[in-house]
């Protein structure tokens, strides 16, 4: 991997802000194109801190180099309108070198590890909500929204009253307030935005600390499956072995029954040759003798 690969962004992203036209109880969907500017195969992961919120298709994905690759977030139905339609949910698009010839597939939480020591690409995208196009203004009101009614009587009340003509809208008032706030106040606010911002940042830190340990956890997972697939395996041939030692013993057994029978059948035979030959050799033996005796006496 190069050093200017290492160094600039992996990924030209287009729009830069997540625009919902938000209507209660509609879903709303905006689309992000991903460009590839390296010469190398990009791999993507896209996080944000209310998944419940957002359905994001596709979440991961291969850009081959100068290629480009678009997925789509959709916002769920809300049934609560946010105040002033002001959103602090925020994206965050992870991207990394792979090698060539990687899959969708092949990827897996550990390429956006930053354990890993590899160049992690990060790049954060927030949310914007905008009425729907050729609609009255609306404003919250107890979760719902409603037609702005500031303009008719209490309006004209108040320039009766008052003598005041030309009274910005709501909206543009309330910015020139907060313009002229006190500096307590800014500084309140400032401190509201940097926490908000820290908070955002820890879930995404979570997240990223979670996907971190998930590796090692799929890891050990896998470890036990093929020791406890070695363990059966093993259990199996003993099993066998048991099984073909036991066969074999009865075999020997039945061999040595047959041969201590085939003994007792040659003891047996043995024994009656013997009974039945002793006589004979007995009678030859007299009748040697008898001739010998024979031809001494009578020569």
């Amino acid at each position: 991997m190069n050093y200017q690969v290492m160094t600039s962004e992996l990924l030209e992203i287009q729009p830069r802000e997540l625009k919902f036209t938000f209507e209660l109880k509609k879903q709303s969907s905006c689309s992000v194109q991903l460009g590839n500017r390296s010469d190398q195969y990009v791999a993507f992961k896209v996080k944000t801190t209310s998944p419940k919120k957002y359905c994001v298709r596709p979440n991961i994905g291969i850009i081959r180099p100068k290629a480009t690759c678009e997925f789509t977030v959709t916002m769920q139905a809300q049934k609560v309108a946010p105040p002033d339609l002001q959103c602090k949910d925020k994206f965050l698009i992870q991207s990394t070198v792979v090698p060539f010839g990687t899959t969708d597939e092949d990827i897996t939480s550990g390429m956006f590890s930053k354990e890993s020591g590899k160049y992690i690409d990060e790049k954060k995208l927030r949310v914007v909500l905008i009425s729907p196009p050729h609609s009255p203004v609306l404003l919250p009101n107890n979760g719902e929204l409603k037609k702005d009614s500031s303009y008719d009587a209490p309006l004209h009340k108040n320039i009766a009253q008052n003598g005041i003509e030309n009274i910005p809208p709501p909206q543009r008032l309330a910015e020139d307030v907060a313009d002229f706030q006190p500096a307590k106040d800014m500084e309140e606010l400032k401190a509201a935005k940097d926490a908000e911002a820290r908070h955002v940042d820890n879930a995404m830190n979570f997240e990223s600390a979670k996907e971190a340990v998930e590796p090692k956890l799929v890891k050990d997972l896998e470890e036990l499956k093929s020791k406890l697939q070695l363990t059966s395996s093993k259990l199996q041939e003993a099993d066998h072995t048991i099984t073909k030692l036991t066969k074999e013993r009865s075999a020997a057994i039945r061999e040595k029954d047959i041969l201590k029978h085939e003994v007792e059948l040659l003891r047996r035979k043995r024994m009656k040759r013997i009974q039945v030959g002793f006589p004979l050799l007995y009678v030859c033996m007299v009748a040697l003798i008898s001739l010998a005796f024979g031809y001494l006496l009578h020569p």
